[in-house]
């Protein structure tokens, strides 16, 4: 065993640090404290005396590092304006320096709250009336109708809110209660965005907040639910679905199995009914540099040919169905950029097309010349992303909603001319926005969405026919009360007298009383074991040879000698012939 004494310059090369045979320096915590408490006792003196005539609190911070120990002493000094005119023991109490946190601010002479801490940023300063109105219209905003359908024949309307619910309304069974007859929620706490029925009115597509578009059948069961993308892919086309919020979308206007939906993943997707697994094509808009661009809206032409897409940079894309890589049409500067399009729609014939903006106007496009606006309409406020505009039965009007904030105005439904977008007619609403509106061909009757939770239905008694008609002539039906038992009687009918069976006071009497009845004293026959014995059969065979064995072959005399068994008919045989003698007479 060799052993090697390593010197201290030697560890230091080694283990990379020096210091070795050196003494170390020791500390006395108590004598540090001690010290720290003194100087800050005689700082804060000075302090006092320095701001006695201010009324400022004053604090300071000392640290004092010893072998790795940071000990933080805070001293707060405080003279109060209010307690220096109090009585003498105040006065003795505030002769001594306090050590410690502030006292919690009361208030001032002045009848103000002191205010402690560093001051707010800019624009954060008391709550006002104003705030508490914001307060309150961000809570109102919950309730708004955000979505309405209305199906082909025109029976049935459903809406949807920001409360995550839809609810159903049958014009033919309500009354003039006028009381939804199911509410659900079917894309659980996403804000309902868009509701529209099929062109043959049996199954509802539903678009919600999330990246999943629904489709429900008429009593709100779920049909088929789409897929979602894979949000690490790059590019959108190689996706199976979306991977972003949804915006809107729409039925095809023909083939009753297609619908339309866009989303803020930046692309606008075709889905089949029958195939949920993946979209059936993807459009991508792209701005001037190429780039992706969010749809905020998205629709078919009437005939179902061309689909459009208003985007957040204000342009309007359009492309053929069939061919999904390039613009049909395109306009690069339709609305303002940033502001979200709330709204497209193509008029009855297939050549105008409106579009509702969201830099507070209304536009006419003429999708043959479709470089510049046909008419333009400004100044219709617009604070919601889905904000409707549609065109009359006739095609000779054009609609639209109008937003209004709280207690400064009301919303307006606003009709115009379609030739000139001059104002025709006007019609305040309620004192809130105008979310939703929809002008149904057949009922001839405009369903309005508010901001407030208010879906209203305007209709003319002489024009518009059935819908809103069929349940306003309807008084409310009478609550039907149950006639009320003064007391409460529980009866059970096995508890009366007349259905009692009696009760046996010993079960000892009742044995005796069986063993003289012949019939429960009587032991079971034990089962037949064997070929059968005593005139009883073996339970063996199937059911068909048991039924045969117990019948036909037990129902027999004695045959112990078979030859006399057989001559016993000899007599009877030549007598009357009947089987076998006839048939050799000839």
């Amino acid at each position: 065993i060799t052993q090697t004494r390593h010197t201290p310059i030697d560890i230091s090369s080694i283990m990379g640090f020096s210091g070795f045979g050196k003494k170390a320096r020791t500390f006395d915590l108590d004598a540090i404290f001690e010290q720290t408490r003194r100087t800050a006792i005689e700082r804060s003196r000075q302090v006092l005396a320095s701001s006695l005539c201010s009324g400022q609190t004053c604090c300071e911070w000392y640290t004092v590092m010893c072998s790795s120990v940071c000990v933080c002493v805070g001293i707060c000094v405080t003279r109060n304006p209010v307690e220096s005119g109090s009585d003498d023991s105040d006065s003795d109490s505030d002769s001594e320096p306090r050590i410690g946190p502030l006292l919690p601010p009361g208030p001032t002479a002045g009848g103000e709250e002191v205010d402690v801490g560093p001051p707010l940023p800019p624009g954060y300063g008391k709550s006002t009336a104003d705030d508490d109105d914001e307060d309150e219209e961000m809570q109102d905003e919950d309730d708004e109708v955000s979505a309405l359908g209305l199906d082909p024949s025109g029976a049935r309307l459903v809406t949807g809110s920001y409360d995550f619910s839809i609810r159903f309304w049958d014009f033919a069974g309500m009354d003039a209660a006028l009381q939804a007859f199911r509410s659900l929620q079917p894309c659980e706490c996403h804000q309902i965005k868009s509701l529209q029925y099929s062109n043959t009115g049996d199954v509802i597509l539903v678009v919600a907040g999330n990246s999943q578009a629904k489709v429900l059948d008429r009593d709100g069961f779920q049909v088929m639910e789409c897929i979602k993308g894979d949000q690490y892919i790059v590019d959108m086309a190689n996706t199976k679905g979306h991977t972003a919020m949804l915006n809107g979308g729409c039925w095809h206007p023909k083939i009753k199995e297609e619908f339309l939906t866009c989303s803020n993943d930046g692309t606008v997707r075709t889905w089949d009914l029958s195939s949920e697994k993946k979209h059936k094509d993807v459009f991508k808009p792209r701005s001037l540099q190429g780039k992706r661009v969010t749809p905020t809206c998205c629709t078919y032409s009437r005939d179902g040919k061309l689909i459009a897409a208003g985007c957040q940079d204000g342009t309007i894309q359009i492309w053929d169905r069939n061919l999904s890589v390039h613009t049909k049409f395109h306009c690069r500067q339709a609305h303002a950029n940033g502001s979200d399009t709330s709204c497209l729609t193509f008029s009855y014939d297939g050549t105008i097309l409106a579009s509702r903006g969201g830099d507070d106007t209304l536009k006419t496009w003429d999708i043959r010349n479709f470089k510049k606006p046909l008419n333009v309409a400004t100044g219709l406020t617009n604070f919601f992303p889905m904000t409707d505009c549609c065109f009359s039965p006739d095609d000779k009007l054009l609609v639209t909603g109008t937003s209004a904030r709280r207690d400064e105005g009301s919303g307006k439904l606003v009709f115009f001319d379609r030739q000139t977008l001059q104002v025709v007619y006007e019609v305040e609403v309620a004192s809130a926005s105008v979310v939703r509106c929809l002008w149904h061909p057949k009922l001839n009757q405009i369903m309005v969405g508010t901001g407030n939770g208010l879906a209203k239905v305007y209709y003319d008694p002489v024009r518009s026919h059935r819908g809103a008609k069929l349940c306003v002539v309807k008084s409310n039906r009478k609550e039907k009360h149950a006639e009320a038992l003064t007391q409460d009687y529980i009866i059970t009918p096995h508890a009366l007298p007349m259905f009692r069976e009696a009760r046996q006071r010993s079960t000892r009497k009742q044995l005796e009383k069986d063993r003289l009845d012949p019939v429960k004293s009587h032991k079971p026959e034990p089962p037949v074991s064997g070929p059968g014995r005593g005139g009883r059969v073996a339970a063996h065979g199937g059911t068909l040879s048991s039924y045969i064995v117990k019948n036909i072959a037990l129902d027999k005399t004695d045959d112990s000698n078979p030859r006399e068994a057989i001559l016993r008919h000899a007599k009877d045989a030549s007598e009357n012939p009947y089987w076998v003698a006839p048939a050799y007479k000839k």
